[in-house]
């Protein structure tokens, strides 16, 4: 398992937007990919990432490894306890909920040392489109809830935005009554 070198947000290369990865997939960009996915397994790991001085993360886009290509890795627990691991590549929101929601202790990101207090308003629901190296094909997946606001934080990497960038910068806690508090 190879223990990347995470690009912080003071680097440039964080906000370039990324490109499309062309297929066949070649054997370097799939180890590259898996690796990512272990990354985030062992990072969640409290003994493995204390012995290694590296964060718990639960996504990883491409562009934090120092990649400006459109694939990401995710992995997590869902609501109900549930494991959830993807390997999305060209992934695309292709339609979302007028419904937003947020996380009340905000937003976190590996590639980010420096705290930002604020809530990131996000869509609820997202449908996503890509092609998910675990299964071996094109997928569509519609994520609620704490995987919405995951998937949509790592494909805004891939657009070269930071989660920061969506706080209100006048009203950081500015509360929207009808959002939906993700715990």
């Amino acid at each position: 398992m190879k223990l990347f070198k995470i690009v912080k947000d003071n680097q440039k290369s964080l906000r370039i937007r990324s490109t499309d990865v062309s297929f066949p997939l070649d054997e370097n960009t799939k180890e590259t990919l898996f690796n990512m996915l272990e990354y985030l397994k062992l990072s969640q790991d409290d003994e493995f990432a204390s012995k290694n001085n590296i964060r718990s993360g639960v996504g990883l886009a491409a562009p934090q490894i120092g990649i400006n290509k459109n694939m990401l890795a995710m992995y997590y627990y869902d609501e109900k306890n549930v494991l959830k691991q993807y390997i999305l590549i060209n992934p695309k929101i292709v339609s979302e909920s007028v419904k937003q929601a947020y996380i009340p202790y905000g937003e976190g990101c590996l590639s980010v040392d420096k705290e930002h207090n604020g809530y990131v308003y996000r869509p609820y629901k997202v449908k996503v489109q890509a092609y998910d190296l675990l299964k071996e094909k094109n997928v569509e997946y519609v994520f609620t809830g704490f995987g919405s606001m995951c998937v949509q934080h790592e494909i805004d990497h891939l657009k070269g935005i930071l989660f920061y960038d969506h706080i209100d910068k006048k009203d950081p806690f500015k509360e929207d009554p009808d959002a939906i508090k993700i715990q």
